[in-house]
């Protein structure tokens, strides 16, 4: 009997993790429905180290010097909101743009259950993104990143020494800034004036983050919630006027 129950309670400890793990069918039935409808820019298909593909949109730009690569926030899909905005926007502004598909989980899913479970994979995909535009000639692109993608990227630098990015702009980072001894380029805190109350607490936390990192700053947009609605030109022009200034 007890053998059985050692056996059950085995069972039990590796399916747990299991059910928290990442939503590959959800991510399938995004792409099926995005690929189609892509208006501006092209599906590529990015790898993980494991041979697993998954979506990514790409805007070539004729003569561009910077790409951007776009991580989205949490349960959407990389052409979905701000994200899907600035894809498009940053393109007219003379950048090539990458926006990638991040881990997601199950539609009614909380930001604990995607960290510390799926953020591993999210770091992976962030380096892909890196590796395939350094393929296109963008050895150095900007790193844009949105709510839980903020902290995804984080995650990233923390975890990833001479990360090859000029630059990382970080929209609506809830709470303070976590490690940032690895990054060494200029960050761009981006928040709207009327964000989400996790957001706002920590303005003054992650302002001072910012002194020691030359070239970085923050931003507030007037008037604008945590997605930037009906803001979206004055969050483009700061991104802009950000990224023109870079070395």
């Amino acid at each position: 009997m007890s053998r059985i129950l050692g056996i059950a309670v085995l069972v039990l400890l590796l399916a747990a993790p299991l059910a928290r793990a990442q939503d590959y069918a959800r991510e399938k039935r995004w792409a099926d429905e995005v690929v189609p409808n892509v208006v501006v820019g092209d599906a590529v298909w990015l790898k993980e180290r494991q041979g697993r593909e998954f979506l990514g949109l790409y805007t070539a730009v004729k003569g561009a010097k910077r790409a951007v690569l776009l991580v989205h926030g949490i349960g959407v899909n990389p052409n979905h909101g701000v994200i899907g905005i600035l894809r498009v926007a940053l393109s007219d502004m003379g950048y090539a743009t990458l926006s990638i598909q991040m881990p997601v989980q199950a539609a009614d899913a909380k930001a604990s259950d995607y960290y510390p479970k799926l953020f591993p994979e999210a770091i992976e995909r962030i380096g892909a993104g890196a590796a395939w535009l350094a393929g296109k000639g963008f050895a150095h692109p900007v790193l844009l990143s949105h709510s839980l993608g903020s902290w995804m990227s984080e995650s990233y630098f923390a975890a990833t020494p001479g990360a090859p990015f000029a630059a990382w702009v970080c929209l609506g980072r809830g709470g303070p800034f976590g490690d940032l001894a690895n990054v060494h380029v200029p960050l761009l805190d981006v928040h709207g004036a009327n964000d989400l109350p996790a957001v706002l607490r920590s303005v003054a936390e992650r302002d001072r983050a910012l002194q020691r990192i030359a070239g970085s700053k923050q931003v507030a947009i007037p008037g604008a919630d945590h997605f930037y609605t009906g803001r979206e030109q004055a969050l483009e022009d700061a991104i802009h006027g950000f990224i023109e200034g870079l070395p």
